[in-house]
């Protein structure tokens, strides 16, 4: 079984079951949401942990895979291993630009429900003929 795949219910005579899922009602966590404290510490352990130790990582791979290349001077093993780094290299460009991307929605998340709260308080403050008595 794959990563994050959902197997389907097969479909009876009545028709399709149920919804499928994680977060189908009564499959999922009892508890979806989460604080703003929990978002920040996530942020903090991307930037703190993941992209530091990814960046350590990635040079410690590319340090061995240039020597590896040296030593394979003049056969196709070198030309094998240049293009296998620079895939490398885009790989771990795309993922440091994913962490810094959740990092900063994770960053960003609260002050976006907020502001969705406030907005829509305003609007039913704006339209409530309770307004003002």
């Amino acid at each position: 079984m794959r990563l994050n795949h959902v197997p389907t219910e097969p479909s009876g005579p009545t028709g399709p079951t149920a919804p499928m899922g994680p977060y189908a009602p009564g499959k999922g966590p009892a508890d979806f949401a989460s604080t703003p404290a929990e978002k920040k510490a996530a942020a903090g352990t991307i930037e703190t942990e993941l992209e530091p130790n990814t960046k350590k990582a990635t040079e410690h791979a590319d340090t061995e895979t240039s020597a590896a290349q040296k030593g394979f001077d003049g056969w196709e093993t070198a030309a094998g291993l240049k293009k296998v780094a620079d895939t490398w290299d885009q790989q771990v460009k795309t993922l440091m630009g994913r962490l810094s991307s959740e990092k900063t929605a994770l960053r960003g998340a609260t002050g976006l429900f907020t502001g969705n709260d406030t907005g829509i308080r305003s609007q039913f403050v704006n339209q409530s003929k309770l307004n003002g008595l």
